[in-house]
């Protein structure tokens, strides 16, 4: 497939109508742009695929072993033909011995991954040892975390006109766009645009509170931001919550689709606190992808809880509504 063609094929996502509890609501499928390029992290990274980029060979970048936006870049240097050097803190031992989720797609797609806490590169964060070691080269592209940059803005802005056009299109009165936040990049280039069509977007912090978003959202230089919900209580990010699990089951249960399990929850149990006012819109969900993460997010749960719903560890987590 060439590049335009891929281009073509990786955007206008379906939009599907689905029942949750009191939601009714319609869902944005951006986790089927692409069997590997996909979610919000193929909309971020687009314009690596439309911007003209001829000279690079090699992407670098840093995050978790389990991040999402490893497998992307994973994804996207094998389309392109680059090398991915992606640093990361440490790899537990387990995750080395038994690859699974991001690490394991990313790794089979060509991706090195590079632990830098340890004496070899002077046990360094990530980030530090980039910038410390690594010296510029015109063949090189260094990406922020979780694409936390300005290089994501096409990529989200196609994503918002999509959305707009189909809100026209379909006459869609009251309209809200929901979706998690890691880094908020997205959630934030989407309120700009959408703020012009007095439409809200809503989000809610994942990886951190409210405060760390805003930090977020101030390095891209906001001015102002998307409605972000929180729950009473402090939600730690990667901590396995029953509650996380169970809103996770129902919503497949309910409406058949297959969602993250580590940021969607938490963004529902927050539509949940605040039905009364969102129940009563025409709520726009948007499938941020991320399920390759599931295959090492469900084992960690049936260790922790093995008794939680046994039977979705033996399959896929798609199981029959019916069972």
């Amino acid at each position: 497939m060439t590049d335009k063609a891929l281009i073509q094929s990786i955007c206008d996502s379906p939009v599907t109508r689905h029942q949750f509890g009191r939601f009714q609501f319609f869902l944005k499928r951006d986790e089927l742009l692409h069997p590997e390029f996909s979610g919000n992290k193929a909309r971020k990274f687009m314009s690596l695929l439309t911007g003209n980029y001829r000279h690079i060979k090699t992407i670098t970048s840093y995050g978790s072993p389990q991040a999402n936006s490893l497998y992307s870049l994973a994804a996207l240097a094998q389309i392109k033909g680059w090398r991915l050097e992606y640093y990361v803190d440490h790899i537990p031992e387990f995750m080395q011995q038994n690859p699974t989720g991001n690490y394991r797609a990313a790794l089979g797609l060509g991706a090195k991954i590079i632990a830098t806490n340890n004496e070899a590169h002077g046990f360094l964060r990530p980030e530090d040892y980039i910038h410390r070691y690594l010296p510029p080269r015109d063949d090189t592209l260094i990406i922020p975390e979780g694409g936390r940059c300005e290089l994501a803005r096409d990529g989200v802005s196609a994503l918002a006109y999509e959305l707009l056009a189909w809100i026209k299109e379909n006459q869609i009165r009251s309209p809200v766009i929901a979706l998690p936040s890691g880094t908020g990049t997205t959630a934030l280039y989407l309120h700009q645009i959408m703020k012009m069509y007095h439409i809200p977007v809503i989000t809610c912090a994942c990886v951190g509170g409210k405060d760390y978003l805003i930090q977020q959202f101030l390095s891209l230089q906001a001015d102002s931001y998307p409605t972000m919900l929180e729950l009473p209580k402090k939600h730690h990010f990667g901590k396995l919550y029953q509650e996380n699990y169970h809103i996770w089951m129902q919503l497949y249960h309910q409406t058949n689709v297959e969602f993250d399990l580590l940021y969607d929850p938490l963004m529902w149990r927050c539509l949940r606190q605040n039905e009364a006012e969102y129940s009563k819109m025409n709520l726009i969900y948007i499938h941020q992808g991320g399920i390759k993460g599931n295959e090492s997010m469900l084992p960690r749960y049936q260790r922790k809880y093995p008794d939680i719903d046994k039977l979705a560890f033996n399959q896929s987590p798609a199981l029959s509504p019916d069972t």
